[in-house]
């Protein structure tokens, strides 16, 4: 019988309150749990969580850890835990690539100098990279307020750790350490997380947190994600990394930790598979700068300068190849032309690193589009450029010249795809909206597809100059009728045009259809001649070039609805229901067919 067993929880738990360090070595466990890069499946690292507490009578690690507090051992259990952790990641492959998450608890701030120092022992005999262990600074409490915080902050960030804040959006002083501190990860809280693809508030708030993060230069994680469609919708609001059961769950076994998790990586496929207008003209502005490494000793950063005199900064990243930030040339020059300057550097007393030097710049993904990171560069202050990632990894920097580039060359390719008879926006940058409006779930949606019956024979019979006047006659009644801002219109070419809509009713868009259509009937009749008007049809050639009678041309729309909260990853995945909307409208007496597309699933 286990002593668990034996003994009642109650008077096991007291005599544990006495012993806990001492029992902690008999019972406490280490699980991983994996955290993933949200666009290719990869593990980027693992948070290591306390297990094992309830063996001495412990509802939950935090009850356990509160006691400890209370009774003067929590150093003690800390240093247990977190040198149990290190040594189980140091048996993980290609730890150098990989980050270990420790929780650090605030209640030990004040003596974290001793945590740090006896971790740094521990880490330099099992050949663990400071770059490879990130702290969680948890908001159970303020952490802000200790005195000792800011000291402990930089020594952690001039030893190379990482810094991560914890329960982001239900803590104490979390906008506090954002601003004020230089965080690598913002970790959301799993309350914003839970039904985010049926929560147009939390995406809401989702997307500006991590618009925030990233002008800061901080990478976003979401936690306690149990769902696919939580998943693929924080993907889609920019979050670059992601952790929870729909992942994976923790694990005490080493041999149950993946490298990658294939699941993710077929959700995202058909995606990453087709670039935006803006990922292939940001990706002709990059520039590959060389990298300085955090490790990397000062001397060579002067030598790097000396070398690229014309160059006034450069990126710096850690072991990972992750961005931390940049450093500027004008940084170094008090060193450079101070007597003894780059002597007083190399100094052991002076304790200067390049650490010391690194400024937070703003990082971005490949995958973001050209609007946002102008967006970013007008809301930065004496920002020089932009970091750009591609996964969590350098991929290169945007200056502001290069992006006005790809901006410019931006209006010139959408200036390139508008018709040239209705100046309508054409395919690709209907693909993009619809891209677009699907990845964003806040409002219902409506495309509405629009194509002419029987043009052809009205355009055989009348000539391409009426045939062209019809064209242009419809694209001036989109405009008049979908004037707003959120509206979208583009012309698929010939006579077939798209309408995108967002936040109306089915009604609402209904009721301005069915005004589009009637002008466009009565004005396309004056097209035709008096005898085919009162004929109500007209002789001409089918497809086949047989003799055939054709009614009189009007336009038929088929309309699809996207209802609020649903997020599609990839837009191409309605082709189907659209081609099949699109006839069943040319079949209806009123020329007008509606699907929701959760009809379809």
């Amino acid at each position: 019988m286990s002593l668990p067993a034996a003994v009642e929880p109650g008077v096991l738990r007291r005599y544990a309150s006495d012993q806990i360090v001492t029992l902690a070595k008999l019972v406490i466990e280490n699980a991983f749990q994996p955290i993933v890069e949200a666009g290719t499946g990869a593990v980027f690292g693992y948070e290591s969580l306390m297990r094992g507490q309830e063996r001495i009578g412990f509802d939950s690690p935090v009850d356990m850890l509160d006691e400890a507090e209370r009774s003067g051992q929590l150093l003690g259990l800390e240093q247990i835990v977190t040198s149990r952790a290190l040594a189980k990641f140091a048996t993980l492959p290609n730890i150098a690539a990989t980050t270990l998450f420790l929780n650090l608890d605030v209640r030990l701030i004040a003596q974290g100098t001793t945590l740090v120092d006896s971790l740094l022992q521990h880490m330099r005999k099992a050949g663990i990279a400071p770059s490879s262990i990130c702290f969680e600074f948890s908001e159970r409490f303020d952490n802000t307020i200790v005195p000792e915080f800011s000291a402990l902050v930089a020594k952690m960030r001039n030893a190379g750790f990482k810094l991560a804040i914890d329960d982001f959006g239900v803590g104490h002083g979390e906008m506090k350490l954002l601003s004020d501190y230089p965080v690598d990860y913002l970790k959301i809280d799993r309350h914003f997380i839970v039904d985010i693809d049926r929560s147009a508030r939390k995406r809401h708030i989702l997307r500006n947190l991590v618009n925030i993060a990233h002008v800061l230069g901080t990478r976003v994680i979401a936690e306690g994600i149990e769902t696919e469609a939580e998943f693929v919708t924080c993907r889609e609001f920019g979050v670059d990394l992601v952790q929870g059961w729909f992942i994976a769950r923790p694990t005490v076994l080493v041999n149950e930790l993946k490298q990658s998790f294939p699941h993710l990586q077929d959700l995202g496929k058909a995606a990453r598979n087709s670039q935006s207008l803006d990922e292939i003209l940001i990706r002709k502005q990059i520039e590959v700068l060389p990298t300085i490494r955090e490790t990397d000793s000062i001397d060579s950063v002067f030598e790097l300068f000396r070398r690229n005199p014309r160059r006034a900064y450069f990126p710096v990243v850690n072991a990972n190849d992750e961005p931390r930030g940049i450093i500027h040339e004008y940084q170094l020059k008090e060193y450079i032309y101070q007597p003894f300057g780059r002597d007083l550097l190399k100094n052991k007393v002076y304790k200067r690193s390049i650490s010391h030097f690194v400024e937070m710049a703003p990082i971005v993904g490949l995958d973001s589009d050209a609007d946002t990171l102008m967006t970013i560069f007008a809301n930065m202050e004496s920002s020089d450029c932009l970091i750009v990632t591609e996964g969590t990894h350098y991929a290169g920097i945007v200056s502001a010249a290069s992006l006005i580039k790809v901006i410019n060359e931006k209006q010139l390719k959408i200036a390139q795809d508008q018709n040239p008879l209705t100046g309508l926006p054409g395919n690709r940058a209907i693909h993009d909206f619809m891209q677009s409006a699907g990845r964003d779930g806040d409002d219902v949606r409506h495309f509405c597809y629009c194509d002419f019956d029987n043009f052809k024979p009205f355009n055989d019979a009348y000539g391409f100059h009426l045939g062209d006047h019809a064209i242009s006659l419809f694209a001036a009644l989109m405009r008049r009728y979908f004037f707003a801002e959120r509206h979208f219109l583009g012309h698929v070419g010939g006579d077939d045009f798209f309408i995108g809509v967002s936040g109306w009713s089915t009604q609402e868009l209904r009721e301005v259809l069915d005004r589009l259509l009637a002008d466009f009937h009565a004005d396309v009749l004056e097209l035709y001649s008096a005898e085919d008007r009162a004929a109500g049809r007209i002789r001409g050639h089918d497809r086949s070039g047989a003799e055939a009678e054709f009614p009189l041309m009007r336009c038929s729309i088929g309309i699809l609805q996207l209802p609020e909260g649903l997020v599609i990853d990839n837009i191409n995945r309605v082709s189907t229901s659209i081609a099949g909307i699109k006839a069943k409208a040319k079949d209806s007496a009123m020329g007008v067919a509606f699907l929701g597309l959760a009809e379809t699933n």
